[in-house]
C-alpha cells in the first residue's frame, strides 16, 4: 500500500490513487460535490466481510458514523460497520484484470458454529415452486449476463426466505464475486421472487472479497 493517509482515527485509510478514482467516478453523478463515499458491511462470505459502497449525500450522517475528508472527498463508514472495518485500507486492485478497488480488512466475521449443510452432502430437492422460479431467474436473467465473464450461478437449496447459490467458472475464486452476488444476483432474485429475502454464497472461493461501486443512492 502507498500514499495512505494515517492522520485520522484508524477506521479506514484510503490511498491517493483510490481517492482520485472515486473523485473521477463521482464527477459523473448529479451534484457531485454534495456526495460522500459511503461504506457499510452487508454480511460475510467465505470468512470475509462483504460491502455496500455507494455515493450518498454527505449531510445524511448519523450519530456514530465515522467520517474523514480526503482531497475534497468525504468518506463515511456507517456506525454499525465501524468495528468490522476498523484498520482497513481502501486501495486500487493490484490485479489489473479485475480492475476497480478493494478493501484490505484485517477483521474477519465470526465463524459459524458448524459447516453449512449446503456445501456438501446429497442433492437437495429443488422441485418446489419457489426453487423453480429462482432457477428461472438465474437461467434467464443472471447466467446470460455473467457468462460474458465466464461465470455461472446455480441454486443449491432454498430454506425459508434464503436462497443458497454456488458460483462457478469465472466467478469461482473471483475477488468481485461477493459484489456480483449482493449488487446483481441478490437484487434480481429479490425483485423477481418475493419469497426470497436473502442470498447466501456457498462457493469455496480461494480469494478474498473485493467491492466495487454503485451509483448514488436516491
Amino acid at each position: 500500500m502507498t500514499d495512505i493517509d494515517a492522520s485520522a482515527e484508524k477506521v479506514l485509510y484510503a490511498s491517493d490513487a483510490a481517492v482520485q478514482m472515486v473523485l473521477a467516478l463521482r464527477a459523473n453523478e448529479e451534484n457531485p460535490e454534495s456526495l460522500a463515499l459511503w461504506i457499510e458491511v452487508t454480511g460475510s462470505s467465505n470468512n470475509a466481510y462483504t460491502y455496500d459502497i455507494y455515493f450518498q449525500a454527505s449531510d445524511e450522517t448519523r450519530t456514530g458514523d465515522w467520517n474523514d475528508d480526503r482531497d475534497g472527498l468525504t468518506i463515511v463508514v456507517t456506525a454499525e460497520s465501524v468495528p468490522k472495518i476498523r484498520g482497513s485500507v481502501l486501495d486500487l486492485n493490484p490485479d489489473s484484470d479485475q480492475g476497480g478497488m478493494f478493501i484490505e480488512n484485517p477483521n474477519r466475521p465470526p465463524r459459524p458454529s458448524g459447516p453449512s449443510p449446503h456445501i456438501a452432502g446429497p442433492p437437495i430437492d429443488l422441485s418446489g415452486d419457489v426453487a423453480q422460479r429462482v432457477i428461472q431467474v438465474l437461467e434467464q436473467q443472471i447466467n446470460p449476463s455473467i457468462a460474458a465473464h465466464g461465470g455461472r450461478a446455480d441454486l443449491v437449496a432454498v430454506e425459508d426466505d434464503v436462497a443458497y447459490l454456488r458460483l462457478s467458472g469465472g466467478c469461482a475464486g473471483c475477488g468481485m464475486a461477493a459484489v456480483t452476488l449482493s449488487q446483481g444476483i441478490e437484487v434480481a432474485l429479490r425483485d423477481s421472487v418475493s419469497e426470497i429475502r436473502r442470498v447466501v454464497d456457498v462457493t469455496d472461493h480461494a480469494s478474498g472479497t473485493n467491492p466495487y461501486y454503485e451509483t448514488a443512492k436516491k
